[in-house]
């Protein structure tokens, strides 16, 4: 669970952009803008989504706080405070057996890039789980609409650090694995209209996953992953609605290809920040930069389905 080879020459698919995310509370705070040109430093913080429920949901949140220098330790600085400005927000799925911070090569590069980027600890599939219950990946995506929704209170809610800093018009749902499977199903018919976009990494899709409203989708498989077969992502693929490119790593198996060092990590890091820049900020140049970011000859291949009159890649 580490971070991904993203491929996307992805076909064309505009997400329309919105105006500023609605539950502004401090008019200090500048409305969203465009994506940085630059990366931040990053800050880290945690909290418990209804610790006095049945479902208690630890959070992970990563975010852009001040501007990064050479000098700047890389590791994310605990409550730092949020960088100015509203920042759209990605809910990333870890898989059976892992933890949000088993992520951190993929998530604090792209709370880097100019998101928040929130990863739940799953009730009963995360590493320290009492009662660990692979069944249990069903009422995930449940848990991560609960999340998104606990947010967006977050964000009007006075005194919070993250209050005013969210662009709750514009998140998008990432996962590996079984968190692949959860992030699929946060797709289903009559979903809000906030999540705009979509990530699967080593997953695939359940019944009723990828209805309306149509979200752009990135697809990622190794070609020999021993534990989710790249049929099952490519069946998802093939059943996912309007714009989607599918990714595969010939030869690799369910998660190397997310270990920095690794073949292909620099293409997957570029390529999955391109596709959220492009998706939540309406950065055309990033959906542009795609093709070249996505592919390595001998590494990655891609396979994209663009909108009817839209030219697909290269």
């Amino acid at each position: 669970m580490r971070v991904q080879r993203l491929a996307a020459a992805l076909l064309v698919a505009l997400v329309a952009g919105c105006g500023p995310a609605a539950a502004a509370t401090d008019e200090r705070v500048p409305s969203f803008r465009p994506a940085p040109l630059r990366p931040y430093a990053v800050g880290v913080r945690q909290f418990v989504v209804d610790p006095d429920g049945p479902r208690p949901l630890p959070v992970t949140v990563w975010y852009p706080t001040d501007r990064a220098s050479p000098a700047e330790p890389a590791a994310p600085r605990p409550d730092a405070p949020v960088a100015a400005g509203r920042f759209p927000v990605v809910v990333h799925s870890h898989g059976l057996r892992s933890l949000p911070e088993l992520h951190a090569p993929l998530t604090t590069r792209w709370a880097a890039a100019g998101f928040v980027v929130a990863a739940p600890a799953y009730p009963r599939t995360n590493l320290r789980a009492r009662d660990f219950t692979r069944a249990d990946v069903r009422n995930q995506p449940a848990d991560g609409w609960r999340l998104i929704r606990h947010l967006v209170r977050l964000d009007a809610r006075p005194g919070d650090p993250l209050a005013g800093h969210l662009a709750v018009d514009r998140f998008a749902a990432a996962g590996h694995s079984a968190g692949g499977f959860t992030t699929a199903g946060m797709f289903t018919s009559g979903h809000s209209p906030r999540l705009r976009a979509g990530i699967v990494i080593a997953g695939g899709g359940s019944a009723g996953s990828f209805a309306g409203p149509v979200a752009p989708l990135l697809f990622v498989h190794g070609g020999a992953d021993p534990v989710v077969p790249e049929s099952v992502g490519r069946a998802a693929y093939a059943r996912s609605l309007g714009p989607a490119a599918f990714l595969s790593l010939p030869g690799q198996g369910h998660g190397e290809y997310l270990t920095p060092g690794r073949p292909g990590f620099a293409q997957v890091l570029a390529a999955t920040t391109d596709f959220l820049r492009w998706t939540l900020y309406d950065d055309r140049r990033a959906r542009d930069r795609l093709p070249a970011d996505a592919l390595l000859p001998g590494v990655t291949t891609l396979t994209t389905r663009a909108l009817p009159g839209q030219p697909r890649p290269a």
